[in-house]
């Protein structure tokens, strides 16, 4: 068993909109399909601690607002595990997304599109990544972006895990989302 004892922490700027249609740029992309498993497991509190599986790599982060109120900045501290580490923890919780997330370009931004399977299938998110507050500010959504859920609770990844699209479906209405058809890439 390996274990890699590599750590991180960063802080992470970014948007996240509903998809109003599938952008094209994921047409070309192969996407990386993620299994989260959030934690604590009650399902009335918003977890802050994840587990992921992102291809073969395994990781523990824990993901804190950078400022209370603000959900467009979170301080994220990553630490590397194995499989059996990852396994292992994976078995204590149902709290579980399973999403396929492509790594695009749009509009000259870095993006990640992410699109729901499973119990949340028809849900597309994309997120922008800024590597400042000004170019945070500069920004203009793309014509693929629907409603800016930054701030919308509801739409957290802890928050979402344990749900189908029918529990959240109310307030996607109210933000007037339309589920997107996923394509049929295969996953990476």
């Amino acid at each position: 068993m390996t274990t890699s004892s590599s750590a991180s922490t960063e802080l992470e700027i970014e948007l996240t909109f509903l998809a109003s249609s599938m952008p094209v740029e994921v047409d070309s992309a192969q996407p990386k399909r993620l299994v989260d498993v959030y934690f604590p497991v009650d399902m009335s509190t918003h977890p802050r601690v994840r587990l992921r599986q992102k291809g073969d790599s395994y990781e523990f982060t824990k993901k804190t607002p950078a400022q209370e109120g603000d959900a467009s900045q979170h301080v994220e501290q990553t630490v590397a595990l194995s499989t059996s580490e990852f396994t292992d923890l994976a078995a204590s919780s149902s709290r579980r997304i399973e999403k396929d997330r492509y790594f695009v370009e749009i509009d000259g931004y870095a993006a990640e599109v992410d699109v729901f399977r499973g119990a949340l299938e028809g849900l597309v998110l994309i997120d922008f990544e800024f590597d400042s507050h000004e170019q945070l500010r500069e920004f203009v959504a793309p014509g693929c972006c629907g409603a800016n859920v930054t701030q919308e609770d509801f739409i957290a990844g802890g928050l979402l895990a344990g749900r189908h699209y029918s529990d959240i479906q109310p307030e996607l209405q109210r933000l007037g989302y339309e589920p997107v058809a996923a394509n049929d890439n295969p996953t990476g």
